[in-house]
């Protein structure tokens, strides 16, 4: 799969080794490139300028009886509800029936100038699918990708009587490919509750239910198994590199399902349809975000309106990235790492004394190969406040610095 992991920064051919004065002159500028394409561990919490979320052979597919308690609840938290192994004796219509009036579309709307007007209006810029998830007596939170509704000025909802409404974001998150909106609740009729992804098992049933090319096919249901659980998909987010864990199914999901439900048996949500790989040739590989991965990532959204996470300061790019020329001086056995790009002057890198063109080649004595790699250790190895030890390489010569990991929050 080496070669579906290619690079979206692109970089002109090396030619002969600079001079040192041109060298220094050709690698600012080389890093001011970066710098603007890789946000590095800096993670974006609200609407962003709309980037091209996946790449090369992976596509984001967006284009451009009933529960109105929904999902299990305790407190003001969304949990997930037990899901049997046994295979349901409801028929696939009934499951569609149950389940489809909670699954809206969602338009992409942004402000676009008219060159022969010297104005500016709203136009829709894409769709994709959402699915309301939770209910109370004032509002309904509908969860979606965030690639579906990264760049919008206005985001509306179609519901499945084709009424359209507004619907406000209360917050997204680039690397997880989430994001959560809300109506007001009189609009909702129906809520899913949230299954269990860790039951799923090679070959279990399942629909996957959107609006593939547009809102004229809305609530399109296909059905297909589980080809594969946990697998790890490698994606470049507006927030930079991350490997995403997806259920993989061979149900057809194509441009507009995004945001949409992947569906068990028993009519629970087991994962939020994000992405599939387009090739030719290549038929039945989507993919779908496991629920036991969404539930927690929507209610801190629901709770906080963002996602908060270990913050080092800086930005970032593989060295894979980046032709030798620029990192010359490495000891010959040093055959990955992660360059400094930018570091945030207000950060805990700074004050560390971190600098651009700094080589990372490990974090708390974990080798660190690729930016995604340690955007990973930072994520789910370390917390808010716990002071990281790194080896860095600076004009070939290896130091080592300690940096306390703060709140990106706080520190954005």
């Amino acid at each position: 799969m080496d070669d579906l992991n290619k690079n979206e920064i692109q970089i002109v051919e090396q030619s002969a080794a600079p001079k040192d004065k041109e060298t220094k002159s050709k690698l600012k500028g080389f890093l001011s490139m970066v710098a603007a394409g890789v946000v590095g561990s800096v993670l974006t919490m609200t609407v962003i300028p709309q980037t091209d979320f996946f790449r090369d052979y992976y596509q984001p597919v967006a284009e451009g009886s009933e529960n109105v308690e929904g999902a299990a609840t305790q407190g003001n938290e969304v949990n997930i509800m037990p899901t049997s192994t046994n295979n349901s004796s409801a028929s696939v219509a009934d499951i569609v029936d149950q389940t489809a009036s909670a699954i809206v579309g969602i338009i992409n709307r942004q402000q676009q100038n008219n060159p022969f007007s010297r104005t500016s209006e709203v136009v829709e810029s894409g769709s994709g699918s959402g699915v309301i998830f939770k209910k109370t007596d004032d509002v309904a939170y509908i969860v979606t990708n965030n690639h579906v509704i990264e760049g919008a000025s206005e985001i509306e909802v179609s519901l499945h009587n084709g009424e359209k409404v507004t619907a406000q974001l209360i917050g997204a998150d680039a690397l997880t490919d989430l994001a959560v909106l809300k109506i007001d609740a009189k609009y909702a009729d129906n809520v899913l509750s949230f299954g269990d992804s860790s039951t799923l098992r090679a070959g279990d049933q399942v629909l996957a239910i959107g609006n593939p090319l547009g809102l004229e096919f809305s609530r399109t249901v296909t059905q297909g198994i589980v080809s594969a659980v946990d697998r790890n998909i490698a994606v470049s987010t507006s927030a930079g590199e991350w490997e995403l864990n997806v259920i993989q199914t061979d149900a057809a999901i194509n441009p507009g399902n995004s945001g949409g439900a992947l569906i068990n048996s028993q009519g629970q949500v087991i994962g939020i349809n994000s992405l599939k790989i387009s090739e030719s040739g290549v038929e039945g590989l989507g993919f779908a975000i496991p629920s036991n991965d969404v539930v927690p990532i929507v209610n801190e959204i629901i709770e906080s309106g963002k996602i908060s996470r270990p913050y080092m300061g800086v930005s970032l790019a593989s060295l894979n990235e980046i032709p030798p020329a620029y990192y010359q001086n490495l000891p010959d056995d040093v055959t990955g790492g992660v360059m400094v790009t930018y570091v945030d002057p207000n950060s805990a890198a700074a004050e560390a004394g971190i600098k651009a063109q700094d080589i990372i080649v490990s974090i708390n004595e974990q080798k660190v190969e690729t930016a995604s790699e340690l955007r990973k250790y930072l994520y789910t190895e370390a917390k808010i406040g716990d002071e990281v030890k790194l080896e860095i390489y600076r004009e070939g010569k290896l130091i080592k610095e300690k940096i306390t990991l703060s709140n990106n929050i706080q520190a954005s």
